[in-house]
């Protein structure tokens, strides 16, 4: 949480006269504007060294610590210089005590703290989460420090809580604050666009289920100042408590928070919520187990005092989805942080769900909320509600709201069948009240009494909210009422929202729903698809999205759809857009969700756009581009002369900007070269430097055979290792050079060269395939065939193949033309211990026979033909794929001496995990087929049950291990079963350094779980298995 560039204490006010942003991308901008002005004032940048040395902050302090935005330590630190050379009354000393004091203390667990929460906090003291210890700063009568007091640790008034000084104030679970709690219990929010659409129904999901069982309402923002932000900072998961106010406040939803409970969790903060075993009565409910506390974490379970919470009148709540669980930031994944001290009904309590809110979750929330006694949110898509009592009159002074939500793009149609309410003037006393929006303030529909049905009425979004008010009893029934969510319909408006019925749920079988969307005159439409689940097919003939550009189903159809890929995007050539889903009677999917809006071809202006070259139009938005051998200008409209260029010379040499110096930041260079015909263009690089990573996202060369941005990729190279020596595919090379606003490097230096393609013309009278060379050219042979002494002609020759590659393609002699006869072939596939060899078929044609007796391909169990038989194949019907048990595989091809056919291509891989024999002779096994040349690969789950035979154990003896740490072993981990399968006694997770170097099986089996997630890869394990007499209950040796 440390290190997060979002704290809470506002950037608008670091920023000084930089202030005046108010939302995510503004933040960012005066961000980089700050970081701007200063790297650009050599004052400043003199003055770090200074800085550095009399606070002891290191020149990497210092510096950028990361892409695109500064870290909030960073920003701080540059405020402070800013401030001291503009001569503020501020001096750096005391800029930078303000910044430690904020820098420990700004989070606590995931929850953030802003200034008003600090102030609450640290009243009389701060926490030293660097030594991890409580210290006090004496303080004057107004709260300041004192200038001469150094700070020190506290020796009186120890307790297990936060220190603060008594308050007279009523105790609190909640939010002490009224202006934390959102007006009206309406919480506008926007999800940033780095979310999939499976996670943007995730959050969809979780806002609904708090709308549910309370009476706040989430809404995507339009013009509110106040508003969350759903989006990723490097606390992982984390939020604000309550609003904030004044601007947006991040709801960060990391690394493996994006799970329906833990956002349920993290908006339970933001609605207003601290952590339930942070109550000043917890003691009495749990006992926290200090010693089992992860070093540095203790902080996250202090409790706070009576007069910061209050408990609204519920009882402690083990239930709560806002406790913490048993081991949460435990040692060990087996060692308890928090436990229940007493049982109810008989058990002990479980805590730490994350699955859906708790009684006491749901009590709470209406509280402090002040929703009414009666009353629901209904989001199904048909329903009824009536007043208390129906049909037996009702109480006075009954006060019920009903707030109808179905999925954006349905309308309601509400239908009232009975209505027999006290009546007056202007239904002055008893009423129902209809509004078409989601609060009291939305677009009044109608006020009824009396006994006299209303008219049907259908809102013009997907919300409705619905108000009964009595002043005195009645006798009458009341009112009863029916709804039905309709799907489809005219939408007249320049932006909004499409999603198929019940999104993010399964949508519902047998529905039709049209949409006819029209924006302003003028405009196009644009169409964006934020998620996309339709029961796939062929033809799209069951369940289908279908878009046409126009006003009607005669217009021109621009996609069917159907299937689990998310379409392209779409423009329309009119303001209008036809849409039609289909669901037929059997599998239901998740659905869609589309963003429309309206779309300006900024390009087809008389102006071009304000571009001096190119104009690019894109989905909401457009920009500039230049023809190769320019660039754009600082004003993003002209161009300028550039690196690149359009180079037709047989050989030359080329450089990245600025060589041999660093090259700039925010270059783009395209150089197209061109050679005569029958040549093809070398490129070698002399020297290779640019800023690197795993993808090659920020700084990077593109080499393509041809001379468009989608030609043949060569590859994409980034770095300080040269790239071999790439020859293209034709007569025509791009490279493109990219460089990124931050980190610069040397750059390359590289030159081309031109060589005839002797290849292109005859095959070079090679008989079989001609590799062209610098300056001359070979000739080689198919499978099963040598080189003539001719050098161009190819005989038979022996046709046994040994193949140790963890992947590769096998083909028949002689492929892709026929089979010779009477030949035998051999292939001995050997990969990684530990591994087995798959083989996929993608071609085969054998001489047919039933049981294959002539020409055929035998695949064995094993490393030769007396292992057991896999298959024995031929005809034209490819077979399903075939794997070994381990790491050998023998192929045998045999034709007789008549028919010939194609022959087979067939591909083998290497896939981890299977069953292995323990014995007296030591075996290996390793965690991924490329271990010691590569870290294991992202998203691996592979499982080996090692078995010895009966009365034996089985012993592991770990040579490596390196796995990616983390506390609870969540990420990347590996596991061990003391048997067959995973129900088997688990005899522990380990990641890191990982377990003891020796592991003794309690049974005759051992099982061994691998699991990497997507992200940090590492160099993975190696051990040794063997099978021993020497077994009991688990025990280890180190």
């Amino acid at each position: 949480m440390a290190g997060d560039p979002e704290r809470p204490v506002e950037l608008s006010k670091l920023l000084g006269g930089y202030g005046g942003y108010d939302t995510h991308d503004d933040i960012e901008t005066a961000s980089d504007l700050l970081w701007m002005r200063l790297v650009s004032d050599s004052s400043i940048n003199k003055a770090t060294a200074s800085f550095s040395v009399t606070f002891k902050v290191t020149t990497e302090a210092a510096s950028l610590g990361g892409k695109g935005a500064l870290h909030w330590d960073l920003l701080w630190i540059m405020r402070c210089l800013l401030l001291t050379k503009l001569n503020s009354i501020i001096t750096s000393s005391r800029c930078l005590k303000e910044y430690l004091l904020n820098k420990n203390s700004v989070f606590l667990g995931d929850i953030a703290l802003d200034e008003e929460d600090l102030r609450m906090f640290q009243a009389d003291r701060i926490t030293d989460l660097t030594r991890h210890t409580m210290l006090r700063v004496a303080t004057n009568s107004s709260g300041s420090n004192t200038n001469n007091t150094r700070l020190r640790p506290r020796r009186h008034r120890k307790r297990h809580g936060w220190l603060v000084r008594q308050r007279s104030r009523s105790r609190r679970a909640a939010t002490s604050r009224p202006e934390r709690v959102w007006p009206d219990g309406v919480i506008p929010y926007v999800i940033s666009g780095n979310f999939s659409g499976t996670q943007r129904a995730i959050f969809r999901q979780a806002m609904r289920h708090w709308e549910k069982f309370t009476c706040v309402t989430f809404l995507e923002r339009t013009e509110e100042d106040s508003y969350i932000i759903f989006t990723y900072r490097p606390c992982g998961c984390c939020s604000y408590v309550g609003r904030r106010g004044g601007g947006p406040q991040a709801i960060s939803i990391g690394k493996n928070c994006d799970k329906f409970g833990i956002v349920v969790h993290e908006l339970g903060h933001v609605i207003g919520f601290w952590h339930e075993h942070t109550r000043p009565d917890r003691d009495d409910h749990v006992a926290i187990i200090k010693e089992n506390i992860q070093l540095g974490q203790e902080y996250n379970f202090l409790k706070m005092e009576p007069e910061e919470v209050e408990s609204l009148g519920e009882t402690y709540d083990f239930d709560s989805i806002m406790h913490y669980a048993r081991n949460t930031f435990s040692r060990g994944i087996f060692l308890d942080t928090i436990l229940p001290k007493y049982e109810v009904q008989g058990l002990r309590p479980s805590i730490g769900q994350r699955t859906r809110l708790s009684k006491g979750d749901i009590s709470q929330a209406r509280k402090l909320y002040r929703c009414p006694d009666c009353g629901e949110t209904l989001q199904e898509s048909q329903g009824n509600f009536s007043s208390p009592d129906f049909p037996n009159g009702y109480a006075a002074h009954k006060h019920c709201v009903w707030r109808i939500s179905v999925t954006p793009g349905e309308k309601i149609i509400l239908n009232f069948t009975t209505l027999d309410i006290y009546r007056s003037r202007l239904c002055w006393y008893d009423y129902v009240e209809v509004r078409d929006g989601f609060w009291r303030k939305a677009t009044l529909r109608g006020r009824f009494c009396g006994n006299k049905l209303p008219e049907p009425i259908i809102s013009t979004d997907s919300r409705l909210w619905i108000e009964f008010r009595s002043s005195s009893n009645w006798v009458g029934k009341g009112f009863f009422a029916a709804y039905e969510a309709i799907c489809g319909g005219e939408v007249k408006k320049d932006n909004g929202h499409i999603q198929s019925p019940n999104y993010p749920d399964d949508y519902r079988p047998s529905k039709v729903c049209i949409w006819k969307i029209t924006v302003s005159p003028g405009f196009h439409v644009g169409i964006i698809f934020q998620s996309f689940e339709i029961e796939r097919h062929d033809n799209c003939a069951y369940d289908y999205l279908e878009i046409r550009d126009g006003p009607s189903e005669s217009s021109k159809e621009l996609g069917r759809y159907c299937g689990y890929d998310k379409p392209d995007d779409i423009k329309t050539t009119s303001n209008k857009v036809w849409m039609k889903f289909v669901s037929d009677g059997s599998i239901n999917k998740a659905g869609f969700s589309v963003t429309f809006f309206k779309e300006a071809d900024e390009c087809s202006r008389s102006d071009n756009g304000g571009c001096e070259q190119r104009c690019v139009n894109t989905l909401g938005s457009y920009k500039c581009a230049c023809d190769p051998g320019y660039e754009l200008a600082a004003d993003k409209r002209r161009c300028e002369a550039a690196c690149g260029g359009f180079l037709t010379k047989l050989n030359g040499s080329i450089t990245s900007p600025g060589w041999p110096k660093e090259y700039p930041p925010n270059k783009n260079c395209i150089w197209q070269l061109v050679a005569p015909t029958q040549y093809r263009i070398s490129l070698k690089f002399d020297f290779f430097e640019t800023e690197g990573n795993d993808v090659c996202k920020y700084d990077f060369v593109e080499v393509r055979s041809g001379l468009t941005a989608d030609s043949k990729l060569h590859g994409k190279f980034c770095g300080a290792e040269k790239p071999d020596v790439i020859t293209s595919q034709y007569n025509n090379m791009r490279i493109e050079f990219k460089s990124d606003n931050t980190v610069s490097k040397k750059g390359f230096k590289a030159h081309f060269f031109s060589d005839k393609d002797e290849c292109s013309k005859d095959n070079g009278g090679c008989q079989h395939e001609c590799l062209n060379t610098f300056g001359t050219y070979m000739c080689q042979c198919r499978s099963g065939f040598v080189l003539h002494d001719n050098k161009h002609d190819c005989k038979e020759a022996g046709c046994d193949h040994k193949v140790t590659s963890i992947s590769g393609t096998i083909t028949s002699p002689n492929w892709p033309d026929k089979y010779p006869t009477k030949k035998e072939c051999t292939w001995a596939l050997t990969t990684t211990a530990g591994h087995r060899i798959q083989l996929t078929f993608t071609e085969l044609d054998i001489e047919s026979h039933q049981e294959c007796t002539y020409d055929h391909l035998e695949a064995y169990n094993g490393k030769d033909a007396k292992a057991p038989v896999l298959g024995r194949f031929c005809g034209a019907k490819k077979p399903e794929p075939i794997m070994s048990t381990s790491n050998k595989m023998f192929l045998k091809f045999f034709s007789d001496n008549s028919v010939q056919r194609k022959g087979f291509q067939a591909s083998h891989t290497t896939v981890c995990g299977g069953q292995m024999r323990a014995e007296v002779k030591t075996k290996d096994l390793y965690s991924h087929a490329q271990f010691g040349d590569n870290n294991y690969p992202s998203g691996t789950d592979c499982e080996w049950v090692i078995m010895a035979e009966e009365g034996y154990g089985v012993e592991l003896i770990f040579q490596t291990f390196e796995i990616e740490e983390e506390a609870d072993c969540g990420y990347d981990y590996m596991e061990l079963f003391d048997g067959y399968d995973g129900s088997a006694p688990r005899l522990g997770r380990y990641c890191g350094s990982g377990p003891p170097e020796v592991v003794y099986s309690a049974g005759d089996s051992v099982m061994i779980k691998f699991h990497s997630d997507d992200t940090i890869n590492k160099k993975g394990f190696h051990l040794r298995y063997t099978s021993t007499k020497f077994q009991d209950t688990l025990h280890t040796r180190k």
